[in-house]
């Protein structure tokens, strides 16, 4: 097995003539890098690179010191997409440092680093965004509020990049609502959550329960009473076997022994394919998770504490093109093409919709 510190050790004297552009692919999550890999794989004509989130030097001091977990600067979540991105293959380069480049295509605003405010950005929707709550309103009405302490209800405040690619025409208009620039904002469709009917040919063994999937809402600073979730999942599922998910931000010891208190005989997966779980389950229940969008894709009967109406609205556009279509962003940007306006993308690049 391939140490992250080997792989480096094995890039040291990597050398790149190639003269095709250079791209910075910034990734975060597990789901945030997974789709920066796609939109890669899309790409073979340029010379790409990736990273995982960072800030600069009072950032990477609270990083050090481990005060940043409870976000995608947190040192778990960043060793976890570095060792994706080995188990792949992919080249490094830590915080942007090593090269100069023309593109850079980010999985999140919260932070812009120094390094790459001159350069060309490119941002991509993840999947849902967080409540408007106090966070949300302080960034957004408080000048050196930081935009991170929002989470991703903050999402594109910055108005720090080039284009926003947005997973539907639905959240194109929430974004504007925000106050984001129209003219920056795309509808792609968002790789992770472009083709959900895929996840139905799975082997995960359990059928016809009901899953909760929980969220990370503890630890960004929000409120959560974690005992009623799950009794209002237990009272959902019925007669049904409960399975609960956790969210990979959570702390497992500490959520485990929190179900084990309140229903002893519920499953409980901290690893796993959660789509392939939603493809096999007969009811969906979340509060402010992206898993939800899976669930209504598949038609399955779904509980969120977002309204339904409303996330039906705002559903990703399916048909697997969306790493196809942001890359065409990416060229667009690299070559210094005019733009198709935001509001005519979808009709006409996107063939599926």
């Amino acid at each position: 097995m391939v140490t992250v510190k080997g792989y480096f050790a094995a890039m040291a004297d990597h050398d790149n003539g190639s003269g095709r552009p250079k791209v910075l692919f910034i990734c975060g999550t597990i789901n945030q890098t997974t789709q920066m890999h796609k939109i890669y794989r899309e790409l073979p004509e340029v010379d790409s690179y990736f990273t995982p989130y960072y800030g600069d030097h009072l950032i990477d001091w609270a990083r050090r010191r481990n005060l940043l977990e409870f976000s995608i600067l947190g040192n778990k979540i960043g060793h976890r997409s570095l060792q994706y991105l080995v188990r792949h293959g992919l080249k490094i380069d830590q915080h942007g440092r090593r090269n100069s480049y023309d593109l850079v295509v980010t999985c999140a605003d919260l932070i812009i680093p120094k390094n790459i405010r001159h350069l060309p950005i490119i941002l991509v929707q993840e999947g849902m965004t967080d409540p408007e709550g106090f966070w949300y309103h302080a960034v957004k009405y408080i000048p050196g509020v930081p935009r991170w302490l929002a989470s991703t209800a903050a999402m594109g405040l910055s108005g720090a990049y080039d284009r926003f690619c947005v997973a539907s025409p639905g959240y194109r208009d929430l974004f504007i609502r925000k106050g984001i620039d129209r003219e920056k904002i795309v509808v792609t469709g968002i790789p992770n959550f472009d083709d959900c009917d895929r996840f139905r040919n799975n082997t995960f063994p359990h059928r016809g329960f009901a899953l909760l999937c929980t969220s990370d809402s503890r630890e960004t600073f929000q409120w959560e009473n974690r005992r009623r979730t799950i009794e209002r999942a237990l009272e959902i599922a019925g007669h049904r076997k409960l399975i609960v998910k956790l969210h990979p931000n959570e702390r497992v010891d500490y959520a485990t022994a929190e179900i084990r208190r309140y229903a002893p005989q519920a499953l409980v997966f901290a690893e796993g394919n959660t789509e392939e779980m939603i493809a096999n389950c007969d009811v969906l229940i979340t509060r402010f998770s992206s898993t939800v969008y899976v669930g209504l894709a598949l038609g399955k009967e779904v509980y969120s504490s977002f309204d339904i109406d409303e996330l039906r609205r705002l559903m990703p556009i399916q048909g697997g093109s969306a790493s196809m279509n942001i890359a065409r962003v990416c060229r667009d940007i690299l070559l210094g093409t005019e733009r198709v306006p935001a509001g005519e993308y979808v009709q006409d690049r996107v063939a599926t919709v």
